[in-house]
């Protein structure tokens, strides 16, 4: 149960960052998407490369709108 709800929220969060238009409240919200997602790939919930793809597809997706 714990693991649904932390993948749960995390991907909440994500979903929440990709629709932002503003710069300044992205660059504040990935910071804390990045850790969620890796706390996720820790705990082996996630697999590794998935983490870096998201990581790095959320990483250019804050680029583009900067």
């Amino acid at each position: 149960m714990a693991n649904r709800y932390y993948k749960k929220s995390t991907r909440t969060a994500i979903q929440k960052l990709r629709g932002m238009t503003s710069p300044a409240d992205a660059q504040k919200l990935l910071p804390r998407v990045i850790s969620m997602i890796d706390r996720l790939a820790k705990k082996n919930t996630w697999h590794k490369n998935k983490a870096a793809n998201l990581k790095s597809s959320l990483t250019r997706h804050i680029a583009k709108i900067a």
